[in-house]
């Protein structure tokens, strides 16, 4: 069975290389720091920044993902091509498992996803860590407001449901972005260098 076809089963994968779970609250600039970071990394082989399958058009200023209708995610899924997929804000989000295959190569696979399907991602690699980027409810509120999709009761609501961030197997990593946008991606930037130098992912 190939590696692809083994993340696709849900099965373990011994692997050289590790899995990266970024997840956090909305607000928090997950995919700002993300876009940093990868952007630190291009020229770094050992890192894969995998790209994300949405149901939903690409958007100036949005994540960079590949876009697909809820027809064709949904046949993606029944052919056993994506490693994880979840529903949110009626969207579908999906990480394909091509984007995983770096694994097997010694890479660092770094990825975006819901915290709910934690339990899942962190058995798709031998070594996994969760990075979970997170701010202080004030300046979430602050960002949210800011963004003008949501009344101050559904923000007000929104953060009240935050449940505590739990792992089985994996390490978890907290990351403070209260900061600004260089000093955050720095240190989530130094946190991959420095894991990876010391092999203990």
């Amino acid at each position: 069975m190939s590696l692809p076809s083994q993340i696709a089963s849900g099965l373990p994968v011994a692997a050289p290389g590790a899995l990266i779970l970024v997840v956090g609250p909305s607000g928090a600039g997950k995919d700002t720091l993300m876009d940093a970071a990868r952007a630190a990394l291009a020229g770094d082989a050992r890192f894969h920044f995998a790209r994300r399958l949405i149901t939903r058009p690409a958007m100036a200023g949005a994540e960079d993902h590949d876009s697909c209708s809820q027809a064709e995610f949904e046949a993606a899924v029944t052919r056993g091509e994506m490693a994880l997929n979840w529903g949110a804000h009626g969207l579908t989000y999906g990480i394909p498992a091509t984007e995983l295959s770096g694994i097997a190569r010694g890479q660092v696979v770094i990825v975006n996803i819901s915290r709910g399907v934690i339990p899942v991602a962190e058995r798709l690699a031998r070594r996994a860590s969760v990075v979970n980027i997170t701010a202080p409810n004030a300046v979430l509120a602050k960002r949210l407001a800011m963004r003008g999709r949501e009344s101050e009761a559904d923000i007000a609501a929104r953060l009240a449901r935050e449940a505590p961030l739990r792992t089985q197997s994996a390490e978890l990593v907290t990351i403070q972005n209260d900061r600004t946008v260089a000093e955050a991606a720095a240190e989530f930037v130094a946190m991959l260098r420095g894991l990876m130098a010391a092999g203990t992912l």
